[in-house]
């Protein structure tokens, strides 16, 4: 059985592979690509590729990601490429009688008023948060596409959508990074610096659930091995926090002991994005990492990173 791993180098692919390396099975080869070999926004590679290689399971992991302040800077990118790639690899793999096809979704797909928590069948009921409209809209024609190649050609496809997500290959690039990891790096340069201020985006009063992602992958494996598709999954802790205690909490751990400053002038984006996990709870999963332990590894990571640039 061959597996091919789109985006293996992100947070979210590199979680997979190692999950699927974790407990291999017998006759499993697991396919990895770098970038400068397959581009996967370019249609004539992807078909090339996927022709030669034949995977019979794709994870499709890839897709450009970041945090609310990327989303409103390059709201172009983050819809024409991730269609890219998505309507690339999904469609190579369906024409090519690739088995089994994972995309991952998002709680970003979902309305930006939908009732808390979300439950999967509130997917298109309303309109998106305007702060990562783009994203959003690429996700959710990656899920009709999946779909679609399902009833098309008999791909069996399964679409989890995870909530926030963070863990070892997140980016602390303030410019780029989801906002746990920004936080960590705030508050750990704040501590490494003496500063006795640190600034943190919004009101703090909006709520956010987040998952390790090495649960994550073992989730999504968990739903590849059950086949369960092509409806969409929701997948995460089933609890949510606010940004003000979250900051608190990751300011508490890495030392800082100055003052949270909350600036009101930039955007919360949506309010509570809190998921309804009962249907994938039903299978017996649940989160092996607690959000303090997921924090105190990702300030392990940042202390011991060189990567020390970016600002907000």
């Amino acid at each position: 059985m061959r597996i091919f791993v789109a985006g293996h180098n992100g947070m979210v692919g590199s979680a997979i592979v190692r999950e699927l390396r974790r407990s291999p099975k017998i006759g499993q080869e697991i396919i990895v690509i770098p970038r400068s070999e397959l581009d996967l926004q370019s249609q004539g590679e992807v078909d090339r590729f996927f022709i030669e290689v034949r995977p019979d399971v794709v994870y499709l992991a890839a897709a450009r990601v970041g945090g609310i302040a990327a989303n409103r800077a390059f709201p172009v990118q983050f819809l024409v490429e991730n269609l890219a790639i998505q309507s690339n690899v999904i469609v190579a793999a369906a024409k090519t009688g690739c088995r089994q096809l994972c995309f991952l979704g998002s709680s970003c797909a979902y309305p930006r008023d939908c009732p808390q928590p979300m439950q999967e069948q509130m997917l298109l009921s309303g309109p998106l948060e305007p702060t990562n409209e783009g994203y959003a809209l690429a996700k959710i024609a990656g899920i009709r596409l999946a779909q679609y190649c399902c009833k098309q050609y008999g791909m069996s496809v399964v679409c989890p959508m995870p909530c926030n997500l963070y863990g070892p290959g997140d980016s602390f690039d303030l410019a780029t990074s989801h906002v746990l990891s920004a936080l960590v790096k705030k508050f750990v340069d704040a501590t490494r610096n003496n500063d006795q201020q640190v600034q943190v985006w919004g009101t703090g009063n909006a709520r956010r659930e987040f998952l390790h992602v090495d649960d994550l992958a073992r989730a999504v494996v968990m739903l590849m091995d059950l086949k369960h598709g092509p409806e969409i999954v929701n997948v995460g802790s089933g609890y949510d926090i606010t940004i003000r205690d979250l900051a608190g909490t990751i300011s508490k751990l890495a030392g800082f002991t100055g003052r949270i400053e909350f600036d009101e002038s930039k955007p919360d984006g949506m309010l509570r994005k809190c998921l309804d996990v009962s249907m994938f709870s039903k299978t017996g999963f649940r989160p092996l990492i607690s959000l303090n332990d997921g924090i105190k590894q990702m300030i392990h990571i940042y202390q011991n990173s060189t990567d020390l640039a970016g600002g907000m």
